[in-house]
């Protein structure tokens, strides 16, 4: 079956109808800084508007105020609640005296500190998948599921979205709707927070599918970029969501996990050590003979296989996995996600860069009990762009960040062309008989 022109004619895999698009009709309400002091303004830009504010009629505020609720109240969720805990924040940063103004003037003044961001209006790309934490009143065989995704907005700040869904045991699968509006994650006591972990916070009674994490430290301002979740077992099914990601901040960039139990409460922490540096690390699902694992490009362009004692400690660089070996991944070639326990062994999607910077997807197949052999792994790629799909953000690429199986069937979600997420099936199978068993081979 042949669709969006994303298939190679001897690959194993199917490609579904669903597919998700940039959408700069979702917007979320942020605040909106005026950080810019002018000299001779009499002071600060924000101290000077709330002060033009303060200065307005009654009359002249209740008639602003009901244009913005005309304009913005049914485009998000529980505006005006948000204009009270936005006044709250310009309050404490400025010292401000409550008792100068009403409530409604106060909320004025939260709106004025506020601004619509549309944060997948650029692209949308680099999925992962894993099981949510209810599984609770399915049928059997069935799989309820998170999906993250980046989103890139104005600025080219990516941020992390969510979508919610139901995998069947044939690969049929359905995405649950979303609402009109999006909230972000609170994280007004992370700005502070120095270099650690910070915490950020679901907004009460609001939904996953429309929730969007933001950047909230100094490391993060440019972006948090391609979220590599995995379940992990740290024994007896005691699950912990562990994403690893790249936090960037405009110079730089740092390898950091977030971590949660039920996707209401989120941490984002740095990871510390020498191969923190490096973008593109994925962390297995457990521990390997008693310690952490992860896969990574140490440099740039091989994949390598780190062990660590401590989850947010990576000092060791680990030893070679695995070198460009085929003509589409001689530039480089790196992880799709977290590896992927079959009874076969570790399966691990992989991209590879050819020529014109071209991305294709592959797989391997590693070892159960010592992930450093290599079994088997693709000789030609499973997947790429074709077509209108070599157009977008960032043409000629497909990429992914995690896939989930089920019932011994892969449901694999990919980013094309860093502007639209599509989705493919295969089973564990027809994947494994497209790998190449015979060991190194030349080039």
């Amino acid at each position: 079956m042949f669709l969006h022109g994303t298939k190679s004619v001897k690959s194993p895999l199917k490609i579904c109808d669903e597919r998700l698009d940039a959408d700069p009709s979702r917007v979320v309400l942020r605040p909106f800084h005026l950080g810019w002091q002018a000299s001779g303004a009499g002071g600060s830009r924000a101290m000077q508007l709330v002060d033009d504010i303060a200065a307005l009629s009654p009359n002249c505020v209740d008639r602003e105020y009901k244009r913005v609720l005309k304009d913005f109240s049914e485009r998000h969720w529980q505006t005006e609640n948000m204009f009270v805990k936005r006044y709250d924040e310009v309050e404490q940063a400025l010292a401000l005296d409550p008792a100068r103004f009403s409530a409604k003037r106060k909320k004025l003044i939260g709106a004025f500190f506020c601004h619509e961001y549309s944060y997948a209006a650029a692209a949308i790309m680099n999925p992962s998948i894993v099981p949510h934490p209810d599984q609770s009143g399915l049928e059997p065989d069935c799989c309820r599921f998170v999906l993250s995704l980046r989103t890139v907005g104005e600025g080219h700040i990516s941020s992390i979205a969510f979508r919610e869904g139901i995998l069947d045991c044939d690969g049929s699968f359905k995405l649950w709707p979303q609402a009109s509006f999006a909230t972000a994650l609170d994280g007004r006591d992370a700005h502070n927070a120095g270099e650690g972990a910070v915490t950020v916070h679901r907004q009460k009674d609001t939904n996953l599918s429309n929730t969007v994490i933001f950047p909230v430290t100094e490391q993060q301002a440019g972006g948090l970029e391609d979220l590599r979740l995995t379940r992990f077992d740290h024994g007896n099914q005691d699950y912990e969501w562990i994403g690893t990601y790249t936090a960037y901040n405009g110079k730089g960039i740092r390898s950091e996990l977030l971590r949660t139990c039920d996707f209401r409460s989120f941490t984002l922490e740095p990871i510390e050590g020498q191969a923190g540096r490096n973008k593109g690390m994925a962390l297995f699902p457990q521990k390997i003979s008693g310690r952490y694992a992860m896969i990574g490009r140490q440099d740039g362009k091989n994949l390598f296989l780190m062990f660590s004692d401590r989850i947010d400690r990576w000092d060791d660089e680990g030893v070679l996995l695995m070198e460009p070996q085929f003509p589409w991944e001689l530039i480089q070639i790196g992880n799709c996600g977290s590896p992927i326990l079959t009874e076969h062994g570790w399966l691990l999607f992989t991209h590879g860069v050819g020529a014109m910077r071209k991305y294709s997807l592959g797989c391997a197949l590693l070892d159960r009990d010592d992930p450093s052999r290599v079994l088997a792994r693709s000789r030609t790629p499973i997947l790429w762009a074709e077509d209108a799909d070599r157009s977008g953000y960032v043409p000629n690429v497909v990429y992914s960040c995690g896939a989930l199986v089920v019932c011994e069937r892969v449901l694999l979600p990919y980013g094309i062309s860093d502007s639209a997420v599509g989705f493919a099936t295969v089973t564990i199978d027809e994947l494994l008989q497209s790998l190449d068993w015979s060991g190194p081979v030349a080039k």
